[in-house]
């Protein structure tokens, strides 16, 4: 009804409004016309997907297969799966727990030891591994790495008003010519952070940071867990004992402390368990 009403509407107006009319509606079109694409962008569409066609992607079974094999080597390290070592402080007496997992520890235990062989991050992110680790380099007259490494990250995360100070410390120590305790980057990473100590802040060293740590994780660090240090400290590292959890006096059954993770059988093999009645069952 609306369109036949237009219609006999634009009949009834005079031949020169509708001339008006049509070339309003020409001139609308032409100035709000749909912008249209040249062949260049086309061609630049057709060369983007044969670039994502041909590019490599992970299989989901390759994926699944690394989270598996993650999720085995740190089961035993998940106190949510196996159970605090020792007992859990927040439901016992004892404080144990924090004082052998503490940053300062003098005697790290067999599953902090372990874990520094799962990656080069986690070697580093601990403090006593990160000392361990100096040692070694030391004994390797390479010390100058590590130590390198540890003064981009305190500028990284240093204070603002310090940054140029330490970023000129940085360099006279580790970079520039005949420094005491130079380091060997490639002429690249050179010229790149020579250009940004011009104007210098706190991710200049960024790049020549990113190089020795990959030099460390690909040749220092592999020789470390082959080392008779590390196997020393895997060797002489404790097992503390367990804790035994508070007894409170409403549930009916005292509760008994997680089975140690370090002192669990491989994968695949019966563990021997206590039974509710003294004896041995066979979980």
């Amino acid at each position: 009804m609306q369109a036949r009403e237009q219609l006999r509407a634009a009949k009834q107006r005079r031949k020169g409004d509708r001339l008006v009319i049509a070339c309003q509606e020409q001139t609308f079109w032409l100035v709000n016309r749909p912008p249209t694409k040249s062949s260049d962008f086309y061609k630049q569409e057709i060369e983007c997907c044969r670039k994502a066609l041909g590019r490599a992607r992970v299989k989901s079974s390759v994926c699944l297969e690394a989270y598996l094999q993650f999720s085995v080597q740190h089961r035993l390290h998940d106190p949510m799966l196996s159970g605090c070592l020792p007992g859990n402080p927040w439901i016992t007496d004892s404080a144990a727990y924090w004082a052998v997992n503490s940053p300062t520890a003098a005697a790290p235990t067999k599953l902090r030891v372990e874990r520094w062989a799962f990656s080069f991050q986690e070697l580093l992110e601990d403090p006593v591994g990160r000392a361990h680790f100096m040692d070694f380099l030391r004994k390797e007259f390479s010390a100058e790495n590590l130590s390198f490494w540890e003064a981009c990250e305190e500028l990284r995360y240093g204070g603002q008003a310090q940054v140029p100070a330490l970023v000129d410390a940085v360099y006279q120590q580790f970079l520039a010519p005949g420094a005491a305790h130079w380091v060997n980057i490639d002429s690249r990473t050179m010229e790149r952070t020579l250009e940004g100590l011009r104007q210098p802040h706190r991710y200049v060293l960024d790049d020549a940071q990113l190089h020795i740590y990959m030099l460390m994780k690909k040749d220092s660090y592999p020789r470390f867990l082959k080392s008779d240090l590390y196997k020393g400290l895997l060797a002489e590292a404790g097992i503390p004992l367990e804790t035994k959890r508070r007894v409170f006096p409403f549930p009916r059954k005292p509760w008994h402390a997680s089975p140690s993770p370090a002192l669990l059988p491989p994968s695949g093999e019966p563990m021997v368990a206590g039974g509710p009645d003294g004896g041995d069952s066979v979980a």
